[in-house]
């Protein structure tokens, strides 16, 4: 299934590539034809429309299963004395020993 999400992207992020070139173009056929600029033919603003909302959808479902907002709801799962355990704050290695060698 994420195969059919990728695809969405891809061919999102074509459609809006194309729909960019068929802009530059069109603003060269005015240019040429010495005519004023008013605003984009509607095809081309419902193809950027159309390709902006395939790459949403399609980033939207490749990301996977967002986590919840509540900083305690990770928290749940843990015990009393997991909580005061910081294990990330346990650095035996670190370059603090190199300031306080003795020289031998």
């Amino acid at each position: 299934m994420g195969f059919y999400y990728k695809m969405c992207v891809a061919v999102g992020l074509i459609a809006l590539a194309h729909a960019a070139y068929s802009a530059a173009q069109h603003r060269t056929y005015l240019r040429l034809t010495e005519k004023e600029f008013t605003r984009l033919p509607i095809d081309i603003l419902v193809q950027s429309i159309l390709g902006l909302l395939a790459i949403g959808y399609g980033v939207v479902n490749v990301s996977g299963s967002f986590r919840e907002i509540k900083a305690s709801a990770e928290l749940e799962n843990k015990t009393w004395e997991m909580l005061s355990n910081r294990q990330a704050f346990y650095v035996f290695n670190h370059r603090g020993k190199a300031l306080f060698q003795t020289e031998e």
